[in-house]
């Protein structure tokens, strides 16, 4: 990406990257506090649930047109994920030990979040304003691939690393709790 886009840059090289090794430290902290027998498979479904809330806006700034219906849809998205962070947590205290060091991975993962949609709605300002009425620009609400796509190679980096950094650790915890629940049952 060039310079001359400082906000793509930042967004592209520094937030996506911080915010995947993020999600891969807390995995590290969870299997650390053994969530499988302590908090239990019902803490990976709110995780799984968290990834998917974050997941999806994320993958539609990658490969959809930014206009105001997605900048709405990742609004929209981050409160919910605010809310299921906190019930994560609030769930977590109550079953296992959650760490200093885990509590400012949470940091990361509530705040980058938020510096990522702040530089898609800076980049996309008129239709970030035509969302409320405001503004330039009519809202535009319909959904078209992206005018300018990302190169293949980069793409093909951030889904390698979703996939090695939280969708794979991810499904491991949910196989560690699952195999404990079994086990636990009895079965």
């Amino acid at each position: 990406m060039p310079s001359s886009d400082p906000q793509m840059f930042l967004l592209l090289w520094f937030v996506l990257p911080v915010w995947l090794i993020a999600g891969f430290a807390d995995w590290l902290c969870h299997r650390a506090t053994h969530i499988e027998t302590t908090a239990g498979i019902k803490e990976t479904w709110i995780h799984l649930l968290m990834f998917l809330q974050m997941g999806i806006p994320m993958l539609s700034a990658l490969f959809l047109e930014v206009n105001a219906l997605i900048i709405g849809f990742m609004i929209v998205l981050f409160f919910c994920h605010e809310a299921t962070a906190l019930w994560d947590v609030s769930y977590a205290v109550t079953a296992r030990k959650v760490s200093p060091i885990e509590q400012h991975v949470h940091s990361f993962l509530e705040m980058v979040p938020l510096m990522a949609l702040l530089l898609v709605i800076s980049r996309h300002w008129p239709q970030f304003l035509a969302l409320f009425g405001a503004g330039p620009e009519s809202a535009r609400f319909d959904l078209h691939l992206r005018p300018d796509p990302l190169p293949v190679g980069y793409i093909a980096s951030v889904l390698m690393g979703i996939l090695l950094l939280e969708v794979l650790p991810y499904l491991e915890e949910y196989r560690r709790g699952k195999k404990a629940k079994g086990i636990a049952q009895g079965k």
